[in-house]
């Protein structure tokens, strides 16, 4: 992935610091919506995070199967997708 992977990391470097800057909004006993609008940010932020890393596995991982013609890998990568949106629906 190289630089999209850095890219990655240092969204979720920054992720990492906002859930403690929420954690410490707890501790300090901050008002409930300040503390509910930042966890509305971070699940933001995950979803963009995800979606970077599902793009780069369908452009990456999934291309690989599609252009090596083995049927089996294809179906498999295919499986994996399904999977992952079937978990994100429960």
């Amino acid at each position: 992935m190289g630089k999209q992977s850095s890219a990655i990391r240092n969204r979720l470097r920054r992720i990492e610091g906002q859930v403690r800057g929420i954690a410490q909004m707890v501790e300090d006993d901050r008002y409930c919506i300040d503390i509910l609008t930042q966890i509305q940010a971070v699940k933001s932020a995950l979803a963009k995070a995800e979606s970077e890393v599902l793009k780069q596995h369908a452009a990456c991982c999934v291309a690989e199967a599609i252009a090596s013609g083995d049927e089996a890998e294809q179906r498999t990568k295919f499986n994996e997708l399904v999977d992952l949106f079937e978990r994100a629906r429960r």
